[in-house]
This record gives structure tokens, C-alpha cells and sequence, in this order.
């Protein structure tokens, strides 16, 4: 699974992942969002240093939000894909000069498997889990699980397919109509095939991370208090918290 996923972002979208903010402000938004919920977890803990870790964090735009949201972390930042990461690690030097911030460059599913149980305090991704293999997924649920404390909560920020395929068909259409109003208007047509690509690939039957299922497969690993709390067409915000 691995592989797949570095296909997807060792190339030109990785060089230019940033053309996203144009492409799908919602994703800026979504990293904002998975920030100020980290910030607003860390606010009830403030005698604590909290673990963090971040899966996928790409060229750092949503580590950057939780960087600023929470003074009172430790957050590991893993990312498999150099391309992005050397991104993240050229602007979020400052962070790992202070010690708050490191990175992993192993995939996500390793990474996990290297921490020992009940570990961290909390787990957050943007954009990351919906690029797996629905068995490569549950079993990141699964150790996302096993790591996280008593009381630890998993945000995630991502594409939550609609469970009315007709509607998530017609909210994927205006995304797509999105792309190529801005990428040709940029004159950025090789980016904009390569997203149409990625754009299949997000939506093929053994990766598309559809609301209910992916909710329940959150409960079936033993999460409680699962809310979905916010949703922008495709894009939505889940947590979860270990009982």
C-alpha cells in the first residue's frame, strides 16, 4: 500500500501540493479546523506536555496549525513521501530547533507499529487516511487505537464520501470543474491531469472512505463519543475518543 500512496505525491503534485489551496480552499480550512481542535483539547490539559502525532503530514500546511494551536506539545510528524516532507521540514525548521516539533519518514501504518500502547495523547491527520486501501485503513484505525491513551482522541480532517452516491457524485463534479477552471487558467495542465488521476484513484471502490462505513469502522475498534461535527461537500471532520 506504501507504494501507492508515494506514487501519488512523488511527482509533480508533491512539487506542487500547494496549488491545492487554490484548487480546494476547503482543505485549507480543514487543516485550520484540525488545529483549533487539537488547541481546544490542549487547553483542558494545560499542566501537561501532550504527544501528538500527525499521520501524512505532507509539506506541513496542517502541522503548521497544530504547531500554532497548542504550545503544550510533543508532535511527530510522519510522512513517507520526501518530496512533501523536505517541504515541511525547510519551513517548520524553527519547530524542530525548539525541540516541539520531529518527523518520521516511514509510512504510516510502521509508524504506529514502532510506538507502544497507550502512548499518545492524540492523533490527528488531514487529508491522509482517504489515500489508503480500505484494509490498509483499518488497520491504521486499529493501531491508531491501541497507541492513543485512555482518553486520547483521534481528529481527522478528510474526503468522507457521501453516503448518497448521487449527491457525492454531484459535489465531486463541481470539484473537478474547480480544478479546471483554476488549473487552466494557471496554465498548469500537467498538474491538472495529474489531480484528475489522483481524483480516480480517491474514488475507486477499494479506496473511497464512505461516511457510515468509515464511522463504524471507528466504533468496531472500539472509539466512543464519534462525531462528525463539521462537512463542506466532500470534505468532513471527524473525532473519536478512546474510552
Amino acid at each position: 500500500m506504501s507504494e501507492n500512496y508515494d506514487a501519488l505525491f512523488s511527482g509533480i503534485i508533491g512539487q506542487d501540493y500547494d496549488m491545492l489551496n487554490l484548487i480546494c480552499p476547503q482543505a485549507t480550512k480543514m487543516s485550520h479546523l484540525v488545529g483549533e481542535a487539537l488547541g481546544d483539547y490542549a487547553s483542558r490539559k494545560p499542566s501537561e506536555t501532550l504527544n501528538v502525532i500527525e499521520l501524512g503530514g505532507g509539506t506541513g500546511i496542517t502541522t503548521l496549525a497544530l504547531l500554532r494551536s497548542a504550545s503544550n506539545t510533543r508532535l511527530l510528524s510522519v510522512d513517507n513521501e520526501p518530496v512533501m516532507q523536505n517541504q515541511a521540514k525547510q519551513t517548520l525548521n524553527s519547530w524542530v530547533e525548539t525541540g516541539q516539533l520531529t518527523f518520521s519518514s516511514v509510512d504510516a501504518l510502521s509508524a504506529l507499529h514502532y510506538l507502544p500502547g497507550a502512548s499518545v495523547d492524540v492523533i490527528a491527520s488531514a487529508y491522509t487516511l482517504h489515500n489508503f486501501t480500505n484494509d490498509y485503513r483499518r488497520d491504521v484505525i486499529t493501531e491508531i487505537y491501541r497507541v492513543l491513551k485512555p482518553g486520547g482522541k483521534f481528529i481527522n480532517g478528510d474526503r468522507y464520501a457521501l453516503d448518497n452516491v448521487s449527491l457525492h457524485t454531484k459535489n465531486t463534479q463541481e470539484e473537478v470543474a474547480g480544478y479546471f477552471r483554476v488549473l487552466v487558467a494557471e496554465n498548469k495542465l500537467d498538474l491538472l491531469e495529474h489531480w484528475i488521476i489522483h481524483l480516480f484513484n480517491d474514488e475507486s471502490e477499494n479506496h473511497i472512505m464512505r461516511e457510515t462505513p468509515a464511522l463504524e469502522a471507528l466504533q468496531e475498534a472500539g472509539f466512543i463519543a464519534i462525531n462528525l461535527s463539521y462537512r463542506h461537500g466532500v470534505n468532513a471532520l471527524v473525532f473519536a475518543t478512546k474510552p
